[in-house]
């Protein structure tokens, strides 16, 4: 039985570690997840998106302090009574109509509302850039994290496979002595089944680094069978535990100065007083500058080219001569006309008006007053948001430099233990092999050692991450 249930998980084993090695065919460095992350995260991307749209506001509202100019043209055929556009008489014919027309509005004094506009959106920008700093950053810390996951588990992966290599040797070992009647049957079967344990412990590890695989690369936004591997740093750690004698207020000024989201608090404080500034620019007298221009024409406007006499015709009035009555005759004049071309009615027809208007807000339903309050809520927010940022961040530090300290003690420890553990692994080896000593005894000694190299090797990574986040706190470029 205990060779069918070891034949299975030899199996498996084989099965997990072909797939590990086909996943490993090409290795990736943490700067390098870094980077990728920094160019194909999703949240980066749309972060940016953000950027751009702030810039597009910026932009706009600096074009918002040219003039507006329009310009406009109408053009139809108009029937029965209607007024004609260029007499202004009323006309029963039907006749084609144009007109063609332009103005220009420009705002000359408004309580530099627009530029205060411009400067809140200009700030907008800024913390919107500094939203993407923050962003980024806090990606990289991420991508450090699920990295130095898939680490241990690497690590993991490579102490349990020593452990099952060791169990392997003893059992074997072991079956040769019961053979030649120096260890009972007890022995082989104890040993069979730590080494069944053992295997299971490495199905185990690899399942947990494939998992972390498929983590970073969800973390990266890459392709699931693309073909990952991760390298294990070469520093020695005892070279970073100065780290214990930093000061959590002096990281914490220093991130205070950095950090995107302090920045970005600030920034959204100052758009947010420039707004209010705005706001309160709309309640007091406007002054604008208009000017128009335009021309009409219509198919009924005509000229006079010129007069025909076709005689003459009795007007119905009488002149008195010496008391005599002689009719008086006028002559009958009958005009030549002729419709006026487009080009010249236009330009006949051409007006041009210049206007000053002065916008008073007497009442409109409170909405001045409205805005003006929630201006004034939005700065109040923005500050109580800053003040919380601000403590957010120290918390942080003070946490991240106390967490720091925790791992330097943490691996000391692990690192004496797995040493004792050794000694301890070496001397049972010693004193099974002449038959001092029992299984239980030399199982439980073997397990000890194998508890200690893991926790050594999860403080290890434990200490590397905590180093890394105080990095990240300083503003260090995170690499191993």
């Amino acid at each position: 039985m205990y060779a069918h249930v070891r034949s299975v998980l030899y199996v498996l084993i084989l099965m997990l570690v072909c797939q590990s090695s086909t996943m490993a065919q090409e290795v990736w460095t943490l700067e390098r997840c870094i980077h990728y992350a920094q160019d194909h995260n999703i949240s980066i991307q749309q972060q940016a998106l953000n950027e751009r749209l702030s810039a597009l506001l910026l932009q706009q509202s600096r074009y918002a302090q040219l003039p507006n100019i329009n310009a406009s043209t109408a053009g139809g055929r108009s029937f029965g009574r209607s007024v004609d556009p260029t007499t202004n008489q009323f006309v029963s014919a039907s006749y084609n109509f144009m007109s063609v027309t332009g103005n220009a509005d420009v705002l000359l004094f408004g309580w530099f509302q627009k530029r205060r506009q411009i400067s809140q959106n200009k700030f907008s920008l800024d913390a919107a850039k500094a939203d993407l700093d923050q962003l980024q950053n806090d990606v990289s810390l991420n991508v450090a994290t699920g990295y130095l996951r898939a680490l241990l588990a690497k690590e993991q992966i490579r102490i349990n496979e020593k452990q099952v290599e060791l169990s392997r040797a003893q059992l074997r070992q072991t079956r040769y002595f019961e053979a030649a009647g120096r260890v009972p049957e007890l022995d082989v079967a104890q040993l069979e089944s730590q080494t069944a344990t053992d295997s299971a412990n490495l199905i185990t590890a690899i399942a947990e680094y494939n998992a972390s695989i498929l983590d970073l690369k969800a973390l990266l936004n890459l392709d699931f069978t693309e073909p990952f591997d991760v390298v294990s740093p070469d520093a020695e750690v005892a070279g970073l535990l100065p780290v214990a004698s930093f000061d959590p207020e002096a990281i914490y000024e220093v991130a205070a100065g950095r950090f995107g989201s302090v920045k970005s608090g600030m920034l959204r404080l100052a758009s947010a007083q420039k707004a209010y500034a705005a706001t309160r620019s709309s309640q007091w007298p406007q002054l604008g500058l208009s000017m128009q221009s335009g021309s009409t024409y219509a198919s009924t406007f005509s000229e006079v080219t010129g007069l025909t006499n076709t005689g003459v015709q009795q007007t119905g009035s009488y002149v008195d001569v010496n008391g005599n009555f002689y009719p008086v005759y006028q002559p009958v004049i009958v005009p030549q006309t002729a419709a006026i071309p487009l080009m010249r009615q236009l330009d006949n027809n051409f007006r041009q008006t210049i206007s000053l208007s002065l916008a008073i807000p007497l009442l409109n339903g409170w909405q001045t007053r409205y805005n003006i309050r929630r201006a004034q809520m939005e700065i109040q927010n923005q500050e109580l948001g800053l003040r919380q940022t601000e403590l957010t961040l120290k918390q942080d530090v003070y946490k991240a430099c106390n967490d720091a300290m925790n791992s330097v003690h943490k691996y000391n420890a692990a690192m004496r233990a797995a040493t004792a553990a050794r000694r301890a692994f070496e001397f049972a080896q010693k004193r099974y092999d002449m038959g001092l000593t029992n299984m239980v005894e030399y199982l439980t000694i073997q397990n000890n050692q194998y508890r200690a190299d893991a926790n050594l090797a999860g403080a290890r990574y434990d200490l590397i991450f905590r180093l890394k986040v105080i990095d990240y706190y300083l503003g260090k470029d995170i690499k191993l």
